[in-house]
């Protein structure tokens, strides 16, 4: 399994904030969005991560030392600098607190294990099955679509769906934002942004 070290791989070590340097980054795909110092606000894929930076995919990549504001899945807010560019992204310090990198060593660590661990769907989650089996999917293009929801849980849901998006495609079912993360016969899996409650699930279905 992953863990965080002392040591990492980095190209480039000058470039990257000493704090980084006591963490090993981790590959994981995380979703999320951006805002430069011009606040303008653009999506992101995450590729690898540690406490101390973070690399992005990016279709924007602004200057090397500018702030950015990020919100990634499962990960929440982050403020840094670019310091470094690269083909196609950035790499960004992350500003935290001790206790803030502790606990997202810890969610990294997870995240990096979860599909080891079989976590991906999420089976140690009821099922439920909804009331009202018809609903909505947007896409961040404005496509929408009606789906018929097979089940859901408290990291996500199936779904039967005309069309398939890509692995990794953002999508809003309702109120629920998540990602594609599997495909199968009739329709596709997608991983919630976040764990709901159950409470947030069966008002969700009761609407």
């Amino acid at each position: 399994m992953a863990a965080f070290a002392e040591s990492e791989k980095i190209e480039h070590p000058s470039e990257i904030p000493a704090v980084d340097r006591r963490y090993q980054r981790v590959d994981v795909t995380l979703f999320g969005r951006y805002m430069l110092a011009n606040k303008q606000e653009f999506p992101c894929q995450v590729l690898n991560m540690s406490p101390g930076a973070v690399a992005m995919v990016t279709p924007h990549s602004g200057q090397t030392g500018e702030r950015v504001v990020a919100y990634i899945d499962h990960i929440g807010r982050l403020e840094g600098e670019i310091v470094r560019l690269f083909d196609g992204g950035f790499s960004m310090s992350i500003n935290a607190t001790e206790r803030k990198r502790d606990k997202m060593a810890a969610q990294l660590t997870w995240l990096a294990n979860r599909h080891e661990l079989n976590l991906a769907e999420d089976r140690r989650n009821e099922r439920l099955i909804p009331k009202q089996r018809v609903s909505e999917v947007r896409l961040e293009d404005g496509r929408a679509y009606k789906v018929r929801i097979i089940d859901l849980s408290l990291s996500g849901a199936a779904f039967e769906m005309d069309v398939r998006p890509a692995i990794g495609t953002i999508l809003w079912l309702g109120n629920l934002r998540g990602r594609v993360v599997r495909h199968f016969d009739d329709g596709v899996a997608v991983e919630f942004a976040a764990v709901q409650s159950k409470d947030s699930l069966q008002q969700f279905l009761a609407n």
